[in-house]
């Protein structure tokens, strides 16, 4: 008799534990370059986010009376956590990341039955609920430590995110706005907002702009970037889903760039800015919510390269990373059944 397991299945030989852990091992360097450059905030919500995940976890198959260890031991929950905590802002309060934990494993994952059976990334539920339920807390940002005259230590940092304040009593908003008010968010939102008040050069000139994009932001992407080859090397995911993802945005905001460069970011600027490179690699490359086929994998790719597109250029959410591949998730089934590939013989 053949064992009947769950998705995600592959076709290497190994099993869902070592997938997860080479996913796991390929964010290291990406969270460490976000460490050094935005501080302790991120190592503290990653712990909080971990914990909490793994927890819930196990309240769960306890509830529906599984064999914990074997839930466990795929280290699923682990990723989803990792994935949700690099995305918020390292300094939110602490019960945003556990109610995004909670939204994620619960709400994306458990509901559904569990790892294979899930219709969306847990992880981008988990973050556009706390996007829309508490959009001052998701878009408060401090900015690289570089440009802080006092950056936070890690007693700071703990203070900062379990108590509003640090050691010194100054508030995060305090912190962000001892620079200029224009860096309390991202480059990309900085660039949405400010250009309703001023031309692209004045928002551009602030510090958070480096020739190759956001200050912290673009090397944190090229870690990512460094990450998903990575992953492709060892074959953990295939490379049609972030090359067609990445040539489709690129491609649509190189034109759009052409055409008004005055209004937009450049287009290098916006591939290595917000959760572009982790969304491409690590996001929507999950094995269960993507598409399966060759051919579904670039038509999904391109999906979600262009709602990028056009939610970065034309909508209110600065980055959109997160609502494309939800939407995308939407149609995998109709792109698998017009992808599948021909049966032999047929």
């Amino acid at each position: 008799m053949f064992r009947m397991i769950s998705s995600p299945h592959t076709h290497s030989g190994k099993l869902t534990a070592q997938v997860m852990l080479w996913v796991v091992f390929a964010m290291c360097p990406a969270i460490l370059v976000q460490w050094f450059y935005f501080g302790y905030g991120s190592l503290i919500q990653i712990l909080l986010a971990v914990g909490f995940a793994i927890f819930l976890e196990w309240c769960v198959t306890l509830l529906r009376k599984k064999t914990t260890m074997f839930y466990l031991s795929d280290f699923s929950v682990v990723v989803t956590a990792l994935i949700l905590a690099v995305a918020i802002p390292p300094y939110a309060p602490y019960w945003v990341i556990l109610i995004g934990t909670f939204c994620a494993v619960i709400l994306g994952k458990h509901v559904y039955g569990g790892l294979g059976q899930n219709l969306f990334n847990p992880a981008m539920i988990g973050y556009v609920v706390l996007l829309i339920a508490f959009p001052l807390q998701m878009t408060t940002w401090l900015p690289p430590l570089s440009l802080l005259h006092e950056p936070p230590s890690f007693t700071d940092s703990l203070y900062l995110i379990f108590q509003n304040h640090t050691t010194d009593g100054f508030s995060l908003l305090q912190l962000v706005n001892s620079i200029d008010g224009i860096t309390q968010a991202t480059p990309l939102d900085a660039a949405k907002t400010g250009l309703k008040n001023t031309a692209l050069t004045h928002v551009t000139a602030t510090p958070i702009f480096t020739p190759f994009g956001g200050l912290g932001w673009w090397q944190v992407n090229l870690a990512f970037l460094l990450g998903g080859i990575f992953l492709i090397w060892k074959k953990v995911i295939h490379w049609q889903i972030p090359v067609a993802m990445l040539s489709a945005f690129g491609l649509l905001a190189t034109i759009t760039w052409i055409i008004a460069p005055e209004q937009f970011l450049s287009p290098w600027t916006h591939l290595f800015s917000g959760a572009m490179m982790i969304g491409a690699f690590f996001i929507a490359t999950d094995p269960v919510t993507a598409s399966i086929t060759i051919k579904g994998k670039i038509v999904f790719g391109i999906l979600v390269g262009s709602l990028v597109y056009i939610i970065r250029f034309y909508g209110n959410y600065p980055d959109g990373i997160a609502f494309a591949i939800l939407l995308s998730n939407i149609g995998v089934p109709l792109i698998d059944h017009y992808t599948r590939p021909r049966v032999y013989g047929r």
